[in-house]
């Protein structure tokens, strides 16, 4: 799954996070460690990256990240509600001061009308209470989608990462 492109943007953000002074935290599940992958693949990265959680099954996220059984019930593993609490979780039980959340419906199967295939939700959190959310429609075929997902969670992340103007 990874690529240059994905590593070029890891290592930016390696930049920007050593500069900070910050560590990394990953919660990912249709991206089944693709971002940790990207993320390890820059050298040194162990300066700023701290851990990844690879929680693809409900039990695992409620395990791991201690997402609440209620939270998936109501709304689902690839709902705005569960990425915010993957992202707490993982910040919650790493020493990171930042956390991603990817969770999402890579396909070909799984997708319904309201979450189609290619559904995928987004948290990025900062240990100052800081959670941004989004969900995105991505489109492709799995890896297809399973890559875009990674680049945009790091994109975004890469972008949070740069000092106010």
């Amino acid at each position: 799954m990874v690529d240059d492109a994905l590593v070029g943007l890891a290592e930016q953000v390696g930049r920007a996070f050593k500069a900070r002074g910050w560590m990394l935290a990953l919660a990912e599940s249709c991206t089944g460690g693709g971002v940790a992958e990207a993320v390890t693949s820059v050298p040194g990265s162990s300066a700023w990256f701290e851990r990844g959680f690879v929680t693809y099954s409900n039990t695992a996220k409620i395990e791991m990240l201690d997402v609440n059984p209620q939270t998936l019930d109501a709304h689902g593993a690839v709902s705005l509600e569960t990425v915010r609490e993957m992202a707490a979780g993982a910040l919650a039980r790493s020493h990171a001061q930042v956390a991603i959340a990817i969770s999402g419906i890579a396909g070909p199967e799984g997708g319904t009308p309201g979450k189609p295939v290619g559904t995928v939700c987004f948290a990025w959190a900062i240990k100052n209470g800081m959670v941004h959310c989004e969900q995105r429609r991505l489109d492709g075929d799995r890896q297809s989608i399973r890559r875009q997902a990674a680049q945009y969670a790091l994109g975004h992340l890469l972008a949070l990462s740069q000092p106010a103007a």
